[in-house]
């Protein structure tokens, strides 16, 4: 996928969090292990995400990152969004200054197309749509 790897990183981070039980809180180090992120560089994204009001924090014995709304309410968009990760660029694939609709590069239309797919699926993507697909995973391999 064409996402800078800081937000593939929290959004693995953000999934890996809508799947443990509610209310629950995470320490970065356990986040990383479970997220395959490395811990210094997740440290600074939570933050980041902690001052957007994706997650809240606490520190001490039993604290931890936990989810700040329910993962119903939490889109793919409003991650990448707090990371300032911009779906509705209008960068030319030419590198033209000018490329428009109405005067376009040859890559214009394709890519018009991803763009608008891409930020249809970030928009309509929740962590709680993940999470009701890992729990239903996770029970047929204890089943099968």
């Amino acid at each position: 996928m064409l996402l800078p790897q800081t937000a593939e990183y929290a959004l693995r981070a953000m999934a890996q969090l809508a799947t443990l039980p509610e209310g629950e809180p995470v320490r970065t180090a356990d986040l990383a292990r479970l997220a395959g992120i490395p811990e210094s560089y997740l440290s600074k994204i939570m933050r980041r995400l902690v001052s957007e009001g994706l997650l809240t924090s606490e520190r001490g014995h039993g604290g931890g990152f936990k989810l700040r709304h329910s993962p119903e309410k939490v889109r793919f968009i409003d991650i990448l969004r707090a990371l300032d990760v911009d779906l509705e660029e209008n960068r030319c694939a030419f590198g033209w200054d000018q490329c428009s609709d109405s005067h376009p590069c040859v890559l214009h239309p394709a890519f018009v197309q991803l763009k608008e797919a891409h930020l249809a699926w970030a928009t309509r993507t929740t962590l709680a749509s993940l999470a009701a697909k890992r729990r239903v995973e996770t029970k047929k391999k204890k089943e099968g």
